[in-house]
């Protein structure tokens, strides 16, 4: 699908972005290579196709929980800007 120049120039109207003789050529290339990709995807016969299938196995990678010692605040505060006891002191961000 061969996208026009007043196409290209609405897309970038859209998006917000200033676009210079060449950029709009380029870009008009482009945008119009992506849609012949996405007509070939559309011969794909998907019909027998869950819409939630994967084409790998799913599985979650994690690890056991560990309790272990925490660092001491003397040490965790040992680089912060500003701290008042034991505790980050932080400008207010409400009123």
């Amino acid at each position: 699908m061969k996208l026009s120049r007043e196409e290209v120039l609405h897309i970038a109207l859209l998006a917000r972005l200033g676009l210079t003789e060449t950029e709009v050529a380029r870009l008009g290339e482009q945008l119009s290579n992506i849609l012949e990709n996405f007509e070939a995807l559309q011969q794909v016969d998907t019909e027998d196709i869950p819409p939630t299938a994967q084409s790998i196995a799913l599985q979650n990678v994690t690890k056991d929980d560990e309790v272990t010692a925490s660092l001491p605040p003397s040490q965790i505060l040992a680089n912060a800007p500003k701290k008042e006891k034991n505790f980050f002191r932080v400008r207010a961000v409400l009123e």
